[in-house]
């Protein structure tokens, strides 16, 4: 792609070739009023699991002043390459594409001191002058709250639905419930909520324990008003493979029932245009 016959061009011209072949189904927003409720790991791990039933998938990670998605996947000090057609997303070992600001950073751990139109403006970079291609799903990891850049997203990109992420504590629950506010104001689809670290699986037995009380489903739908998608229990074993950037590597099936409620409801309520659910 970088060693293509070069072609003289106008600034103006190589503007309009940023990102012009990309062709993406179906942009999912994760989202969630609440810090530290495991959006990022939800992210990971519906692309993961897209990814193993056949889609291309990409991720915008778009939490620009936490940002974790490359460290999970392993792609730290792994910098874009650039062409006419814009960033070029690095790629994960099962061919997920990925962009993060940390790519762009001297040090995975230096911070990103910057105000709410620069987050902002970032992330709308991200989106328009990569060259994604061809992409069944692009996952937007957002920020959590309600401030400049998940506004952004929602207004300026084509998002055909979001997902919420909470955990089962009732004070978690009333903060993502502003985040489902602000969607639904702005009117866009929330295609359900997932409620991560419903329990903990025990390394030694393999048994389940609640962590923050008995998950209550029924509850969860009734406080947000969404559908529930299913619940992630915390384990061990997943997060050493975040930690080692080896998370494809993990195989976490409670996590794919999750991601097939997922794609169930985006072809009932026909978000997907096309036919690019493929038969599970």
């Amino acid at each position: 792609m970088n060693k293509a016959v070069k072609i003289d061009l106008d600034s103006d011209d190589k503007k309009s070739l940023l990102g012009c072949f990309n062709n993406i189904g179906t942009i999912i927003a994760v989202m969630s009023g609440k810090g530290g409720v495991g959006k990022s790991t939800v992210s990971s791990l519906l692309a993961v699991e897209l990814k193993r039933h056949g889609y291309a998938v990409g991720i915008l990670d778009a939490d620009i002043t936490g940002p974790s998605i490359p460290k999970a996947f392993g792609l730290q000090g792994v910098q874009p390459l650039s062409s006419q057609f814009g960033m070029e997303p690095p790629i994960t070992s099962s061919g997920i594409k990925v962009i993060s600001i940390n790519m762009f950073l001297p040090n995975e751990d230096d911070p990103v001191v910057w105000r709410g139109p620069l987050l902002a403006g970032a992330v709308e970079q991200f989106y328009n002058e990569s060259n994604w291609a061809d992409l069944d799903f692009l996952v937007v990891d957002l920020p959590p709250g309600t401030g400049d850049v998940p506004l952004t997203v929602l207004q300026s990109m084509p998002i055909t639905g979001i997902v919420l992420v909470t955990s089962p504590q009732d004070m978690v629950g009333m903060v993502v419930k502003k985040s489902a506010k602000m969607a639904t104001a702005i009117g866009t689809s929330i295609i359900g909520v997932v409620e991560n670290m419903n329990s903990a699986i025990c390394p030694c037995c393999g048994e389940k324990m609640a962590l923050f009380g008995q998950a209550t489903p029924e509850n969860t739908e009734e406080l947000l008003g969404v559908p529930f998608l299913g619940g992630v229990p915390w384990d061990i074993k997943m997060t050493r493979a975040m930690d080692t950037g080896k998370l494809e590597e993990y195989r976490f099936k409670e996590f794919e029932a999750v991601m097939k409620n997922i794609l169930n409801r985006l072809s009932n309520e026909k978000f997907i245009k096309g036919n690019i659910v493929k038969g599970l």
